[in-house]
């Protein structure tokens, strides 16, 4: 019998997706959460000028760093990128554009990207002209804020302790991090897996990300997921 789930699919198939320029927002917290083997793939397709969304660039050779380091990346919005000396070289050498955003901004960003508005207001960081350079002031109740674009993207890959074949996601621990976040706000999301359980069996208290989300599921290196639909 085959897969009669749809979601449940390999790398070699959502390698397809993937694109020179895509925007690409990825969940993860210095590398703790990030797909690798979504990661890997991209990178063994050669894909280039890739625009990034996510909390930090990671190490080297860890996580989105990896991608980073080889210069696929054309932009970075990220909230540091100081656990990965690569980018800063590439940044100061005018090779990887990079927009800074503080965490907490950039994680809200994202939320309000994957629930349809617009913007936000904050006023953290006005006093810094790196975060509040260009952008436009609001008044509101007689206190100045300035206005942070949503940040959405065409594909998200995002990392998952336990899935059921509809998609319904449980993470692990501090690995859950933004991943929840990126699932709402990309058009496709990807989500890499280390478990597929029989539906029923997750507990619809324990999931934080509702199946509705997430288009593709792929196993991570070394999980087979065969027994799951047969």
């Amino acid at each position: 019998m085959g897969n009669p789930f749809g979601k449940i699919t390999d790398i070699n198939r959502v390698m397809e997706l993937f694109q020179d320029g895509s925007t690409i927002m990825f969940g993860g917290f210095g590398g703790v959460g990030s797909p690798p083997t979504i990661i890997d793939g991209i990178l063994d397709k050669g894909v280039k000028d890739l625009t990034l969304i996510g909390n930090d660039t990671g190490f080297p050779n860890i996580g989105i760093g990896k991608i980073v380091s080889q210069g696929r990346a054309k932009k970075v919005i990220a909230s540091h990128i100081g656990s990965n000396p690569i980018a800063g070289q590439l940044m100061t050498k005018g090779e990887l554009e990079v927009e800074f955003s503080p965490q907490g901004t950039l994680a809200e960003r994202i939320r309000a990207g994957g629930v349809g508005l617009a913007a936000i207001l904050t006023d953290i960081g006005m006093d810094n002209e790196m975060v509040s350079k260009n952008k436009p002031i609001y008044s509101f109740h007689g206190k100045e804020y300035f206005v942070e674009a949503a940040l959405t993207a065409e594909i998200g890959i995002i990392y998952a302790k336990k899935a059921d074949p509809y998609g319904n996601l449980i993470y692990d621990k501090s690995a859950r991090n933004t991943n929840p976040l990126v699932a709402m706000a990309a058009d496709i999301t990807i989500a890499e897996v280390e478990e597929i359980v029989p539906l029923g069996s997750l507990d619809p208290d324990e999931v934080v990300t509702p199946g509705i989300f997430v288009d593709y599921l792929i196993p991570s290196k070394g999980v087979n997921w065969k027994w799951a639909w047969e």
